[in-house]
Order: C-alpha cells, then structure tokens, then sequence
C-alpha cells in the first residue's frame, strides 16, 4: 500500500514511546488527566504507520514565518501553539484543493488504529473532505467485545468530555484568526484594484469572499462519540454553545433518546444540526442490553420524541443497503448506494440536504426526513 498524505490527530491518550506506530496510543488518559490534548501526525502506510507527536509550542522562528505566510498578527514574545500552525497548513490545503475540513468523533471499543483507518476511508469515500479525527481512550476490540468494555468506555467518554470542548474552543478561536486574516488580505486587494471608488471596493469585497471563503468546518458524531458530545454541551459555558461548526452531525448516536431534547437543543451552529437514525441499527439494539438504568431508548435508533427545536432529524431505516448497519456513512453501504454517498456527502460538506426535495422527503408524523 502507497503511503498516504500525512494525517494530524487530535487526543487526550496517553502515549507510550517505548512502542512503535499507533500502538504507542493507549486506551487511558495520560498522567495529566484527562483534558490534557496533543497533535499527532500520522504518516506511513497502513502496516507500518509512523507516528510524531508535535512540540506543544512554537518557537518565534516559526511564529513569525506563520505571520509572513499567512498575513497573521501574532506575537512572537508570546507562547503560541501547535494548533495555529497546523491551521493554517489545514485551511491552505483546503482552499488550494477546494475542500471542507471535517472533525470526526469515533465511538465505542475504537482503537486509534480503527479511528484512523475510519478516517482514511472518509476522505477515501468522500474525496472533498480533510478529516481530523479526536479520539479519546476507547478500549478498543470490536463491535460486541463485552459489557465491562462498553462500560469502561462510557466512563472515559463521559471525562473526555471536557477535552472535546477544549477542541471546539481551539478550533473557534483558530478559525477566527484564519477568516480574519483572509478578510484582511482580500480587503487589501479590493483597495488595490478600486482605491477610489468605495461603493464598487464594496461590492467586489463580498465578491471576493463569497468565491474564496468556501472552506466549511463540520463535525461528524459517531455512536458513543456522541455521548462525549452529550456532555459537552450541557455546561452553561460550552463552546458548542457557540457557532464552532457549519454542520453538526449526530450518526447513529449512542446516548438517551428521552433526554436529549434539552442538551441539543443547545447546540449552535451555522448550518444545520442533524441527527440520523436507523432503527434496525444492531449495534443500538445490543448496547440497550446493557445493565444500568442509563441504557433506555437510543437516539440513533427510535424514531418518537425528536422535538429539538433547532435539530433536522433523518430516518434512514429501510433506505437502500443500510440494513442493520451501525456505521453507515462509510464501507459496503455508501459504495453501492449513490444516495446514500450523495446524502452523507452534503452533510459532511456544509450543504443542507433537506433542501434538495429529489432526495429527501419529510414525513410529519416522525418529524424526520427520509431518502426517497
């Protein structure tokens, strides 16, 4: 296999360096706890990955070289981080090859190996899309490895909550001085090209922008990734609170159906928040065997209760080759389904797909969309 283009990762693991490629990632947060966030870049091929966990801080060196690049105004004096500059690498790559930049949240027993395969077949499977996967110390296993497993991992998904909402916050920020930085340098070319005339610089400004500025952020959810999610939004200062993302997208989401109109309810965003259900979702039926007086109806699979006012619910129970699948955005599923891909592929690209009325219909009594 070619080795493929460098990925970054965010997580709150610990490492071990003693180990090689990703079995370096354990299935624990690190000594610092559990908000304690690195960036990995993951290089190599699939059987012999390489892993480099990148320096927390930059040096003035490299701040001011990020400052000529990419019309920023940062302090060299000042600590500045690891984040900017892979931003700014992201957002360059995303404009020069006119694609959307896509967080992804895996769910339960996903080791970081399965967590980057996921995301190599995303942008594999959706080639407008650069992932950037968060992964918290799920066990790791497979699908059906146990009841001690799925509860251990719900535990270390309910305390990486607090680490998913420092990346929201991160990503805020950094998104905020990339499109200002942008807005400034088109704001330049717009006075060179009609430094008299204000009211045209005007109209070819917003030409500008609406051309240029079509890089999306959007967030991808995935079964127990979306009981991180859960909690963190329900803190009354939360960065999900606030627009982070154009599209936020629950799939297949592993937490409570009956409970989960007050914390989505929440959650902002430019565009829209989805939440994709399958009833006939195996994964879903088996985690409500589960012991424990949390385990009630899921969200990704029950199709009563979706009353959040600012959520877009789609039902794809039954649609074409879903069956009972649990990860239906990717693999067999999206390969032999053009609608389903063409569906999946808005969503996680920032359109709104319930506006395409050849594709989706809305049934009322469910309050959810389906695919036609």
């Amino acid at each position: 296999m070619d080795a493929a283009r460098p990925m970054y990762l965010v997580t709150n693991r610990a490492l071990d360096s003693s180990r090689r490629g990703l079995n370096k990632f354990l299935s624990t947060s690190g000594q610092e706890g559990a908000l304690n966030l690195r960036i990995v870049e993951i290089a190599g091929t699939r059987r012999n990955p390489t892993v480099a966990v990148l320096d927390d801080q930059l040096s003035a060196a490299a701040v001011r070289r990020l400052n000529r690049q990419h019309d920023l105004n940062l302090d060299p004096e000042v600590p500045q981080y690891q984040s900017v500059a892979v931003a700014c690498e992201l957002f360059a790559r995303a404009r020069a090859e006119r694609k959307h930049i896509l967080f992804y949240v895996h769910g339960y027993n996903n080791d970081v190996s399965a967590v980057v395969d996921a995301a190599r077949e995303l942008e594999a499977n959706y080639p407008e899309l650069i992932v950037v996967p968060f992964s918290w110390p799920a066990k790791g296993g497979g699908s059906l490895s146990g009841t001690a497993n799925y509860l251990d991992d719900k535990r270390d998904a309910r305390a990486s909550s607090g680490a998913l909402d420092r990346v929201f916050g991160i990503v805020r920020r950094l998104h905020l001085l990339l499109t200002e930085a942008e807005s400034r340098r088109l704001w330049t070319r717009t006075l060179e090209k009609y430094p008299d005339n204000p009211e045209r610089a005007r109209e070819h400004y917003v030409a500008l922008q609406s051309r240029v500025c079509r890089v999306t952020l959007n967030l991808l959810c995935h079964s127990m990734g979306n009981y991180v999610l859960k909690y963190a939004a329900i803190p009354s200062e939360t960065n999900i609170r606030r627009p982070v993302f154009d599209n936020v997208c629950l799939v297949a989401a592993d937490c409570n159906n009956h409970d989960h109109v007050p914390w989505l309810g929440e959650i902002d965003c430019r565009g829209g928040v989805y939440v994709v259900i399958n009833e006939d979702d195996y994964a879903l039926r088996w985690s409500r065997i589960k012991p424990g007086e949390e385990q009630q109806r899921r969200l990704g699979h029950y199709l009563k209760n979706l009353a959040a006012p600012n959520a877009i619910y789609v039902d794809l129970t039954r649609a074409p080759g879903v069956g009972e699948s649990h990860g239906y955005f990717k693999g067999e599923v999206i390969r032999n389904s053009a609608k389903l891909r063409r569906f999946f592929n808005r969503l996680f690209t920032g359109e709104h797909p319930e506006r395409y009325v050849s594709q989706l219909k809305f049934d009322a009594g469910s309050n959810a969309y389906r695919l036609k």
